[in-house]
């Protein structure tokens, strides 16, 4: 301020009756001389503050660029190095004790064209043990093999398929061999069930479980409430599909799953299911048929086969938090019908005849988890044989009524210590075959080594 107000006073003053001396000229000058060095000294401080502004922006816009070239590049399909490629892998390892009053060979009463495969053997058995390798291939396609470990020593693909990622709109293909997306317990691998054994309706009318040669094609709608529109055509490979060479598709599937939550602790998901496919020549050994066949005939099947499902399942947990408590209530209904010609004692008689046949069964099971590492469950399973309308030739050969209904209650509790280990006991009254009522005891382990997704609802 003091220099300002001295050049406004030598500027502006009067002049005096006498003129201004050197002295006064001089000091004049070095006071604005002053002034314009402290200007250009500020103006060259604030250049500089500019300057360091605008690089640390350039700095930040260069880390900018960098990390989201970092981000593109980790989204790009890696290289066909050894070291780049790095799927996910697991090891499912499961073990059985089973003690059984009669010989699980035996069929269902009234469903000898199924294959009644229990997957229970007496004593001490290995089980399935299950390989599984599932990784992004790049970033539309993902890939997932799944290899099942026989105890006898054999191995065979269960699931080797590619899907898509980036289809959008909602949609899903899949292609490859898979797990039909009928039902509810049907996509489910068989460590990830709550009973050691499948339902006697997936038994008899599915062989344990569905698989396909195909291509899948789902639908979810944009919505809050979840709903699924699905669709298959595969080979029919599958039971109750026979294996045959000819050109296109042997089977087809239809699915419509709806679901929605209550609230944070209850939640709850239904399905329809439609199954057609057509059965060439399928041979069933050992039918306790008429005319003194005890031992059982071989009789041949050929025509087609159309089956539709209903499927449930209501989910509860206090506060939503199913980690420490939670009840589980499903059913699932499956109604099929057959038609075609059946050739009765296809090593003796060989006659060939119409034959007709509806069959259904059902199961109501709930799990309920009273402590974080604690479970119990009890399964009620029914089937009706249905009442066969076989042709004049084979009337008198062909049991056409057993009026018998198959059905067994279950209950098991099983402990797990973590999400990888589970151990099980579980007791059955199998009452599935005529006149051979049968007590069951069972002793599961099953362990999960390795990288393992999240199971479905």
């Amino acid at each position: 301020m003091f220099k300002y107000t001295a050049l406004c006073v030598a500027l502006f003053a009067p002049l005096s009756a006498h003129a201004a001396t050197d002295e006064d000229l001089r000091a004049i000058r070095e006071q604005i001389q002053q002034l314009k060095q402290s200007y250009e000294q500020r103006i060259a401080q604030l250049e500089q503050r500019l300057q360091q502004a605008e690089t640390s922006s350039r700095n930040a816009e260069n880390t900018a660029v960098q990390a989201q070239a970092a981000v593109q590049q980790a989204s790009r399909p890696a290289t066909s190095s050894e070291n780049s490629f790095n799927p996910a892998v697991s090891l499912i390892l499961s073990g059985t004790y089973g003690q059984l009053q009669r010989d699980p060979a035996i069929p269902v009463t009234g469903f000898a064209m199924s294959s009644n495969d229990t997957g229970h053997t007496k004593g001490f058995s290995l089980g399935e043990s299950e390989i599984s390798i599932a990784a992004n291939i790049d970033p539309e396609f993902r890939g997932v093999g799944t290899f099942s470990l026989d105890s006898a020593g054999g191995i065979s693909v269960e699931n080797g398929f590619v899907q898509t990622s980036a289809l959008g709109n909602g949609l899903n293909l899949k292609f490859g061999r898979y797990f039909s997306g009928l039902g509810y317990l049907n996509e489910q691998h068989s460590h990830t069930w709550d009973f050691a054994d499948q339902p006697l309706v997936y038994r008899v009318l599915w062989d344990n479980q569905l698989g396909e040669d195909g291509v899948q094609l789902k639908w979810l709608a944009p919505t809050d409430r979840f709903v699924e529109i699905g669709g298959e055509l595969g080979r029919g490979l599958g039971f109750p599909g026979t294996n045959r060479a000819k050109n296109g598709a042997g089977a087809g599937v239809l699915f419509a799953h709806i679901g929605d939550d209550i609230g944070i602790e209850h939640s709850w998901r239904a399905g329809l299911s439609l199954h057609e496919t057509k059965r060439a020549n399928a041979v069933s050994n050992a039918v306790p048929d008429l005319l003194n066949t005890m031992e059982g005939v071989s009789n041949s099947f050929s025509g087609d086969s159309r089956t539709a499902g209903l499927d449930l399942v209501w989910k509860y947990s206090p506060n939503g938090n199913i980690r420490e408590r939670y009840l589980k209530l499903q059913g699932e209904y499956f109604r099929r019908k057959e038609s075609g010609l059946l050739t009765y004692d296809t090593a003796g008689a060989n006659l060939t005849d119409s034959f007709s046949v509806t069959q259904s069964g059902w199961y109501l099971q709930s799990v309920y988890q009273f402590m974080p590492t604690w479970r119990t469950g009890l399964r009620y399973d029914r089937l009706d044989p249905g009442a066969a309308s076989v042709g004049a030739l084979n009337v008198g050969n062909v049991i056409s009524n057993y009026a018998f209904n198959p059905s067994r209650l279950t209950w098991m509790a099983d402990y797990n210590p973590s999400e990888f280990t589970r151990l099980r006991l579980q007791l059955a009254h199998d009452n599935s075959r005529q006149g051979l009522p049968d007590n069951q005891l069972f002793l599961q382990y099953i362990m999960s080594l390795g990288a393992h997704g999240a199971h479905q609802y």
